[in-house]
């Protein structure tokens, strides 16, 4: 007997006042998950008293759940209020009793401190907003505060820094829940910049920073269409009219990373976009994508996620029983640069 379909369930908590951006980020983006046509997420807004909620911008918000939503959540989103403040002891209860129950469990911004209130940031790595990371180690200095990353996941607690940071972790869990397709698919719709790296297995990884310019927006979608090739610094320079060296300096300017390491991350997002979405061998997608060999691919994918080509085909395929023909899905462009 076919059992029916239940969308992953969120409960995003607003704590008083709450910024109206962190709750914006979590509808926006799980809501636009599709998974065998059927909504991939179920999302709920709770706070600890329902009704109006108090915003950061002075307007107040109505929220019709209480935290009962989160006994029924499979994760459990704490939104921030964009300041310290101090926990709220129904939310830190709830979280912890939430956390207890083995469900998955983030912060956007400065929900990180009802997390830490809870007790389940000690020993672990965490990050919040920049303006605030100092009072949150001073608080609680027993937290591994890694404060230059957009997000962090240790185990089944996530946390996220200030304002954008939140869509890249909520990318983050798309991509953890259906694949880096499905992730992709996300950014794509929401306009928003692709996926960046956060690590299928419970580590910490810094994604790439947000880019900040566009004179090398043309080489960059120039080398996005050529990922197959062996591209080399001087080709990038090349296409952009430049020195290598002007080259890697306007790049890191804009992209916060050298040209190549660029060029690895979007090879190894479109192999496993190719993973997810077509059946060719691994020699294939390792050409496809500019890895050259299967040794290759292997090595970069286990370092990124912690997992083999083929086990991370059998757990994010989008195949089903279906096959898929080579050729027509190689050209597929896996992100926008």
């Amino acid at each position: 007997m076919t059992q029916p379909f239940t969308p992953h369930r969120i409960a995003v908590i607003a704590p008083s006042p709450v910024s109206m951006f962190n709750l914006a980020i979590p509808e926006m983006l799980f809501g636009k998950v599709v998974s065998d046509g059927r909504p991939g997420y179920e999302v709920v807004v709770c706070a600890a008293e329902p009704g109006p909620v108090p915003t950061s911008g002075g307007l107040d918000l109505y929220v019709r759940h209480g935290l009962d939503a989160v006994r029924d959540a499979d994760t459990v989103i704490v939104a921030g209020t964009g300041a310290p403040y101090e926990p709220e002891a129904r939310i830190v209860a709830a979280v912890k009793e939430a956390a207890d129950a083995g469900k998955r469990i983030a912060s956007l911004c400065t929900g990180a401190f009802q997390l830490a209130e809870a007790g389940l940031l000690q020993g672990r790595k965490a990050t919040t907003y920049w303006a605030h990371a100092a009072e949150l180690r001073r608080r609680y200095p027993q937290i591994d505060l890694c404060g230059d990353v957009l997000y962090v996941q240790d185990g089944p607690y996530l946390t996220a820094s200030g304002y954008a940071a939140g869509i890249d972790l909520c990318l983050h869990v798309i991509r953890t829940d259906y694949g880096a397709a499905v992730a992709n698919e996300v950014a794509r719709g929401a306009l928003v910049a692709p996926v960046r790296p956060g690590g299928q297995t419970q580590f910490t990884q810094t994604p790439l920073p947000p880019e900040r310019g566009t004179a090398c927006a043309d080489t960059r979608g120039w080398a996005m269409r050529n990922l197959d090739k062996p591209l080399t610094l001087t080709d990038l320079a090349r296409h952009a009219g430049v020195s290598v060296r002007t080259l890697t300096r306007r790049f890191h300017a804009e992209s916060g990373v050298s040209p190549l390491q660029w060029l690895l991350h979007q090879r190894i997002e479109r192999a496993k976009e190719l993973l997810e979405t077509t059946a060719l061998p691994m020699d294939q997608v390792a050409r496809a994508c500019g890895l050259g060999t299967a040794d290759s691919l292997r090595g970069h994918l286990v370092r990124r996620t912690g997992l083999t080509p083929s086990a991370y085909r059998a757990q994010f395929s989008r195949l089903g029983t279906a096959s898929a023909t080579g050729t027509g899905a190689v050209g597929v462009t896996s992100s926008v640069a």
